[in-house]
């Protein structure tokens, strides 16, 4: 378990755009973060990135907010950004007052061509800060043509010239990586607004973590280059930076980056198929890390495994096979008082429930899959496999020897010896041909276990 070295508690926030449905891969951001929290008697913010008007919905948020609900994750504070513009709009000033955010009119086309160019000449493919260069006229031309400038950060890697970058290393000690270090004079200026006045990430992000007194800002090792500039973003509003910590990220089983726009991985559709909230927790923290994957049967036991250095440096690919092998684990060892709910919602209820599931449960990968089983012992025998020939007349046979009531555990046992004794046959061709003729599936539950629950008039019904 990770605690901070001096004991003070952590406040760290899951930031995520309600402009899609969250993915196995978002749930690893926001587990991180929540485990750091509550190992460090901190606080856990959700914090819509909702800036993007025409891409945020509620029913996204209110998505967002059942999934993490449903895995357990449940934040101390909820924020929006799209009710903080004014916190956003002062820093902005600020940042123009001082001379570090300047207005730039290039088109995308236009920094594609300078970008090419600079290729062309061997050259780092940054912007060139040529809108520094811009007179007033400049500007109002620009202007009386239509176009609307957005707004870059002026990163400070240069000494008086801001034409002449020198190298200029950021440093921070990351809480997965170890010792990172990142050069500003390689990167562009930052774009904070665009040119219709809404914000990137970027800054709203940086107010946010300042007010809002953020430590630890864990995420993904996607931004690991982005974090030079906010931390110098950070200085530039007067504030030292939060610590620091990127996480591996997960891809699909082929390498590919897991995408909101593939629902296939949402949180939503692993819950309607099926799956146990603490597989998706397990798998998501555990993947890619120095531990081995295992089901882990809460967060409390979750909590005591995890340490956020324990994340490699390389992706992790996720396999949904694994993923259902962890559901398996987890639902072999659910008791019936924690799902009878939900079997009565399946319609599995009444006095036969609680020992039908303590037959069932390890034969299955997914709690709604008892409802086969349920069909097996109140309707009659699947249509997967039929009887003919010897093993026909065996089982009419043994039909023949049924024990009378009342049933118990040793009924089958009972009734086998005596259809052994009668016909000579014994293992797998006494015990195949009466499970059939029972289930009417050649794989299952223990039939010691199934037998009482069909009961002998139920068994007799199914005599071929």
């Amino acid at each position: 378990m990770t605690e901070l070295e001096d004991n003070r508690p952590a406040t760290v926030r899951f930031a995520p755009s309600p402009t899609g449905y969250i993915h196995i891969g978002n749930a690893r951001t926001a587990l991180f973060n929540w485990l750091f929290a509550r190992q460090n008697h901190g606080e856990f913010i959700l914090r819509f990135d909702d800036t993007d008007e025409a891409r945020s919905k509620t029913e996204f948020a209110e998505a967002i907010r059942a999934d993490l609900d449903w895995l357990g994750i449940v934040p101390d504070t909820v924020a929006w950004q799209s009710q903080r513009g004014e916190a956003y709009a002062a820093a902005a000033n600020r940042l123009r007052e001082a001379g570090l955010l300047y207005a730039c009119y290039e088109t995308g086309e236009e920094l594609e061509r300078r970008r090419k160019l600079r290729l062309a000449r061997r050259l780092p493919p940054v912007y060139g800060r040529e809108a520094l260069k811009l007179s007033d006229d400049d500007r109002k031309r620009y202007e009386a043509e239509g176009r609307r400038p957005h707004w870059r950060f002026l990163l400070p890697n240069f000494a008086e010239n801001p034409f002449e970058t020198r190298r200029t290393e950021v440093h921070w000690d990351d809480v997965v990586r170890g010792p990172q270090t990142v050069d500003l004079a390689s990167m562009s200026d930052p774009v904070l607004i665009r040119e219709d006045g809404t914000y990137l990430y970027t800054l709203p992000s940086v107010v946010d973590d300042i007010e809002m007194g953020v430590s630890h800002i864990i995420r993904g090792d996607d931004h690991v280059t982005n974090t030079g500039a906010q931390i110098a973003l950070f200085r530039a509003l007067g504030s030292e930076a939060p610590a620091f910590g990127h996480h591996n990220l997960l891809t699909t089983a082929t390498g590919e980056g897991l995408s909101k726009r593939s629902s296939a991985l949402s949180i939503g559709a692993l819950r309607e198929t099926g799956y146990e909230p603490m597989a998706i927790n397990s798998l998501a923290v555990l993947i890619g890390t120095s531990e081995s994957v295992a089901a882990m049967p809460s967060m409390t036991a979750l909590l005591e495994l995890f340490r956020p250095e324990f994340a490699s440096k390389s992706a992790a690919k996720f396999d949904p096979s694994e993923l259902t092998t962890l559901n398996r684990a987890l639902v072999h060892g659910l008791s019936f008082d924690s799902v009878s709910g939900r079997l009565s919602d399946l319609g599995i209820s009444g006095p036969k429930a609680e020992p039908f599931w303590n037959a069932v449960r390890k034969n299955i990968d997914f709690v709604r899959e008892a409802t086969r089983w349920w069909a097996v012992v109140e309707e009659g025998p699947a249509d997967e496999e039929t009887l003919d020939g010897d093993d026909l007349e065996f089982v009419r046979t043994a039909f023949s020897l049924l024990p009378p009531e009342p049933w118990d555990g040793a009924t089958w046992s009972d009734w086998t010896d005596a259809a052994k004794a009668a016909t000579g046959r014994k293992g797998r061709a006494l015990f195949m041909p009466l499970r059939i003729a029972l289930t009417g599936i050649r794989s299952g539950p223990e039939l010691a276990d199934l037998l009482p629950l069909i009961g002998r008039e139920g068994t007799l019904a199914r005599r071929p």
